[in-house]
């Protein structure tokens, strides 16, 4: 409860500081400028008898392709009884204007049912783009951060997961993904949280440094920056826009829970109409407390255990709160807590309060 406290109180002294300029690059995507995901299947070797069983088929059969281009063929319906190679799936992100020789880390993931991947060896495996093509080669030695035991008894323990892992700089660029940004005449930036207000900052912003009629609004998400058409000069006029701060417009405040954990972030900005709560817990417990009936001498009965249930409910009873209007992020703190709440019960509330018409915020579940 205290954490929950201290973690409100937080959010109010966040809800209580003015909006401040930030930069630029902060509040939008540069379109054109952007990473790429790759994909690959490979296989992971020098696993200590925790690679993929036989009944995974994918997997030998994979050796055998392989082998194949070093000259070893094995003989037809020989089925080679792996227990060192896993078949794994390779993920990698190019950052954007990355040229070939440059290095990238990948991600491998096991396909099959492998326990294990620490100690195993990536061999070459090619990662393509979307459309097909082969932009990266990737090789190297995986590391795993979890920890997987198991007993003979069939007891286990695992922490974390040890059927992904990561190779640092483990794949090569080997081909520049193209990209249009330099051949533009105009730079169009993507504001992240869409609002009119930002974008007309935005605008006035820029136009302040650079002249009227540099920046224009297309939409609320979308501003269009005429700029320099050689290399030279639209790189050092990206980098004034790096150095241009701009207050942000206001969003629509948000409730975010995460059903999972239970987190409950309340943004700022949050505020309730008129309104009343009471909320109350009703506990049921019920224990278990099994007799033993033992019959009479010679009388030719059993011994039976009867069960015997103790059943009690109990209600807590809590008055009714009221929210004037107009209620601050501050006030919704001091009433969830002086009810006692906990994480769960601020969800219901919060939920409660959104479906009656009285909370001016998005609730979004995770």
């Amino acid at each position: 409860m205290r954490s929950l406290k201290l973690f409100f109180a937080a959010c109010a002294l966040c809800w209580q500081v003015p909006a401040q300029a930030v930069p630029l690059m902060d509040l939008v995507d540069i379109e054109g400028i952007r990473g790429n995901q790759l994909v690959g299947y490979g296989l992971v070797v020098g696993l200590d008898g925790t690679g993929d069983k036989n009944q995974v088929k994918f997997t030998n059969q994979s050796v055998v392709n392989m082998i194949k281009q070093f000259g070893v063929n094995l003989p037809p319906n020989v089925d080679p009884k792996l227990k060192n190679v896993a078949a794994v799936t390779v993920t990698a992100m190019v950052p954007p204007s990355y040229s070939p020789g440059q290095s990238i880390d990948v991600t491998v993931a096991s396909l099959g049912d492998a326990k294990s991947l620490r100690g195993g060896q990536l061999l070459m495996t090619p990662l393509k783009g979307v459309d097909g093509e082969t932009y990266a080669l990737a090789q190297g030695a995986v590391v795993i951060g979890g920890v997987n035991a198991e007993g003979a008894s069939g007891s286990r323990i695992a922490i974390n997961t040890s059927n992904s892992g990561l190779i640092p700089n483990g794949a090569t660029v080997e081909r520049m993904i193209p990209s249009d940004f330099a051949q533009r005449p105009d730079v169009m930036l993507n504001v992240r949280q869409p609002s009119f207000q930002t974008v007309t900052r935005v605008v006035d912003a820029i136009d302040d440094i650079f002249g009227k009629g540099t920046a224009t609004a297309l939409n609320a998400t979308k501003v269009s920056v005429r700029a320099p058409v050689t290399s030279t000069q639209r790189m050092s006029f990206m980098a004034m826009l790096e150095r241009l701060d701009v207050e942000e417009g206001r969003t629509k405040p948000k409730v975010v829970f995460n059903s999972r954990t239970g987190t409950v972030v309340v943004g700022e900005g949050v505020r309730v109409k008129a309104a009343a709560v009471a909320h109350g817990n009703l506990t049921v417990t019920i224990s278990e407390n099994p007799q033993v009936s033992q019959p009479g001498a010679f009388s030719r009965g059993q011994t039976v255990v009867t069960p015997q249930s103790d059943v009690a409910i109990e209600q807590d009873r809590k008055a009714m709160f009221k929210w004037p209007e107009g209620a601050s992020l501050e006030s919704i703190i001091n009433t969830i807590n002086s009810l006692g709440a906990t994480p769960d019960d601020v969800m219901s509330i919060l939920q409660s309060l959104e479906r009656a018409g009285a909370l001016n915020a998005e609730l979004i579940v995770m």
